[in-house]
């Protein structure tokens, strides 16, 4: 498994390939630096469009037919992991919201993950009376403390055939397992995992006008699980999956290995390494609802992590890209390497608006920009716009103008996460950046910015 692990890094032949394009983009910009600059641009340009293409193909991919979930005669074994760390607060509040899941307690386990030196949130989760089917697991200390690693210890005990991961801070649709029971059930043999979509909802104070972040958050998420995700699948292709609400056949997560320990988004990269080993991947429709980072000192060290651990998951997957084939090299590439890719351009893209209007203005000429230019970030954010607009109407929420308008901004945020995230790669590449959470109910969460279109 080291060819599939995050954790030897850069292998040999990549260190050679970086230092060949690193030697020849520096040599190219000493002797033609005006042709390289352009070539750059194009190629820089060529991505959005081709991004802009992708993403109105998906748009126009016909949703798959909701079905009712239909009673088995015989309901699997199914195991529910939480693996938490410091949520001492929270803890009371998931072990009430994992209580309300409509499934036969005869066939469910539950395992709280803990980890030893977490004392706050054993003692928290001891106090709380928990259904018999839930128990509290604690993690044996070791490194990485990360909760990949937390997982697999839980994977290790697991007497289910099928196993879902929840977060601390998530109120699962209490239908979830039984949809996903039922679409295993009705699927071929090669569905190894389905994917719950998850939904933004913002805390009470929210109610009149939810803020900047959790909007731009919430509709994010939504062009994610509405919209991308749910087309990727009916195309047969892979997906990066989400952190939480995943639902796997437990022998074939056990098969492929488990979740890899040293990826901090441990999510990306088994979505692929899934498919890389011939197995396939879907999306279900009872959702899971979570609150959004809220402020930007929360924000910004969880968008670090998710780009770290792409960039982690990019490496891992090109040491053998033809394991992947051309349909999941293609996915690789449009959905984490374009999420870097546009994490890399948009502030400096943006940047470049403001400052060539600005300049226009101050010396009193109209704006004078290239046009052909223009019209590539044009047609890359309409598409980023649609999408948002399309996953919003089918989550129930708004997305507006004002949303619209305000979206480049927080696109510009990403860039910043991104020198961040390549720091963090290079000094400390398997440091887990937590994300705290407050405690909330579902009568004082309500969807972000209020009720959308149906």
């Amino acid at each position: 498994m080291a060819d599939s692990a995050a954790r030897p890094g850069l292998t040999k032949g990549q260190w050679i390939a970086v230092a060949i394009l690193a030697i020849a983009l520096i040599s190219a910009i000493v002797i033609a630096p005006g042709g390289t600059g352009l070539t750059l641009v194009l190629l820089v340009g060529a991505g959005f469009v081709a991004c802009a293409l992708w993403r109105l193909l998906l748009v126009m991919t016909p949703r798959s037919n909701v079905q009712p979930v239909e009673p088995l005669a015989e309901w699997p074994r199914y195991t529910v992991l939480a693996a938490l760390h410091d949520e001492a607060a929270v803890v009371p509040q998931l072990i009430a919201r994992l209580s309300r899941l409509d499934y036969p307690a005869d066939k469910l386990e539950g395992f709280l993950l803990l980890e030893a030196h977490d004392r706050a949130t054993i003692a928290a989760a001891n106090l709380c009376q928990r259904p018999d089917w839930l128990q509290i697991l604690v993690v044996p200390s070791g490194q990485p403390q990360t909760k990949p690693r937390a997982l697999n210890w839980g994977l290790l005990h697991a007497a289910g055939d099928l196993v879902t991961v929840y977060d601390a801070e998530d109120d699962p649709d209490p239908l979830q397992l039984k949809e996903a029971a039922a679409r295993f059930a009705a699927e071929t043999a090669s569905m190894a995992c389905l994917q719950a979509p998850l939904r933004i909802r913002s805390r009470l104070r929210a109610r009149t006008a939810a803020p900047f972040l959790d909007r731009q958050f919430a509709a994010e998420y939504a062009a994610l699980f509405e919209v991308i995700l749910p087309a990727m699948a009916r195309l047969g292709l892979p997906f990066p999956l989400g952190g939480t609400s995943n639902h796997f056949r437990v022998d074939v997560l056990r098969a492929v290995g488990g979740w890899d320990a040293w990826n901090v988004t441990e999510d990306a990269d088994l979505g692929f390494r899934l498919w890389r080993h011939g197995w396939r991947l879907g999306m279900i429709s009872r959702p899971t609802y979570e609150t959004p980072p809220e402020r930007l000192e929360v924000w910004l060290p969880q968008r670090t992590r998710w780009l770290k651990g792409y960039l982690q998951t990019v490496i891992v997957h090109l040491r053998k890209p033809l394991g992947l084939g051309p349909r999941g090299l293609l996915a690789l590439t449009m959905t984490l390497g374009m999420a870097l890719l546009a994490a890399m351009t948009h502030a400096p893209s943006l940047a470049w608006i403001i400052s060539g209007v600005l300049i226009s203005v101050r010396a009193g000429i109209s704006p004078d920009l290239p046009f052909h230019a223009l019209a590539v970030l044009a047609m890359g954010a309409i598409s980023a716009w649609g999408t948002c607009y399309l996953g919003a109407r089918r989550a129930g929420i708004r997305y507006g103008p004002l949303e619209m308008a305000s979206a480049p901004a927080y696109w510009s945020l990403l860039t910043l996460a991104l020198i961040q995230a390549i720091w963090r790669l290079i000094r400390e590449p398997h440091v887990w950046d937590k994300t705290p959470h407050q405690p909330d109910t579902a009568d004082e969460a309500i969807p972000v910015a209020g009720r959308g279109p149906a």
